[in-house]
């Protein structure tokens, strides 16, 4: 029988937050829910953040502190997962914050449901107040669905022909699992990821999840992006990042044996590509633009890349991105260069940049 009092485990990966984790646990401890644990993982914080998740810890019953060295984000939550008591497990970072009647919410429809995964809704919140608020729900057109339904979804779960055109929006922080469902999975989570480190658990918890449930019209995380991210860091090693993504996925579509999701990987490693390309683009662009196009020429002649331009299966594109495609097949990288200054840096104060990858 379903417990009718299930226990919430709820996963906080810390990491020098020491301004913004008050907001952050106190919104948690803000539930409606009743039965409900908090584990602060702190992942080697060298601010006070581990002082702030002591302090938690010793005046709450409820909060358990956990130290370990860094190890990055996915470590921190695995660990979060190895030390959850819960029947059900959720995820919230340690930078963001949650309304308070989330969890009761989804739980109410999980255990109605006999769920396996529910999932609701996210805000990005931004720091500057001239960037509108902007939500974002995984794409499923209603609120139950089996496993045969589930199953129908899986030829459009990742790519539906769209640039970026996630069925499965891959953010851990807007589902609540089953925690024996997601402790069977986070064998496929390799902490060397980087980038997309969400997928690597939503894709292969959702194979195997019998019936999944969504709370429509529900938007209660806030998913916070302040200034210094909005400006952001050069990565030069983002094209790397997104390869390896791409390996990890296709290594679990295999694993998996329930589909071949191989051209949907192709298709969103494309998309992800041309973020590669505004990355070098946009946040490079200090080094000179004879530079940045020599890398920019460098990414798009890369075998892996060539291959999905040629090959790739989205027939649902803008007409600015099959053009942008375009020009990088054909190696037109100054025209590439000047649009990304343009169309990236509108569509950053557009707020249209932020998606959880």
């Amino acid at each position: 029988m379903e417990n009718n009092n299930p226990k919430i485990s709820v996963v906080v990966p810390v990491y020098n937050v020491e301004a913004y984790l008050n907001r952050c646990v106190d919104s948690i401890l803000d539930q409606t829910v009743e039965n409900l644990e908090i584990i602060l993982v702190d992942d080697g914080s060298t601010d006070g953040s581990g002082k702030i998740c002591d302090e938690y810890g010793e005046k709450y019953e409820q909060i358990r502190v956990h130290h370990k060295t860094n190890g990055g984000l996915t470590s921190a939550w695995k660990c979060g997962v190895n030390l959850a008591s819960g029947e059900y497990v959720g995820f919230v970072d340690s930078d963001d914050w949650i309304d308070s009647h989330m969890y009761e919410r989804m739980l109410c429809l999980a255990l109605q449901e006999s769920a396996d995964v529910t999932v609701c809704g996210l805000v990005f919140d931004f720091e500057d107040p001239k960037i509108p608020r902007r939500e974002e729900i995984s794409n499923f057109g209603k609120e139950v669905y089996s496993r045969e339904e589930l199953e129908a979804l899986f030829p459009s779960l990742i790519n539906d022909g769209r640039f970026f055109g996630r069925t499965l929006q891959p953010a851990r922080v807007t589902k609540l699992f089953r925690t024996e469902l997601i402790r069977k999975n986070m064998k496929y989570c390799e902490e060397g990821v980087a980038l997309g480190e969400d997928m690597q658990i939503t894709f292969p918890v959702l194979l195997d999840t019998r019936k999944l449930c969504v709370v429509r019209d529900f938007y209660p995380y806030h998913y916070w992006i302040n200034n210094k991210s909005i400006t952001g860091k050069y990565d030069c090693d983002y094209m790397e990042k997104v390869k390896l993504l791409a390996s990890r996925l296709q290594f679990i579509s295999r694993e998996k044996g329930v589909y071949d999701f191989s051209d949907q990987i192709r298709n969103d490693f494309l998309s992800m590509t041309v973020l590669t390309v505004k990355n070098e683009i946009y946040r490079n662009y200090k080094a000179g633009r004879k530079r940045v196009t020599a890398n920019v020429k460098r990414i798009c002649e890369d075998t892996q890349v060539r291959e999905a331009l040629e090959r790739h299966t989205m027939d649902r594109l803008s007409l600015s991105i099959r053009l942008y495609l375009r020009l990088m097949k054909k190696g037109h990288y100054s025209l590439c260069y000047w649009l990304v200054l343009v169309f990236f840096k509108v569509n950053y104060y557009l707020g249209r940049e932020y998606k959880r990858q």
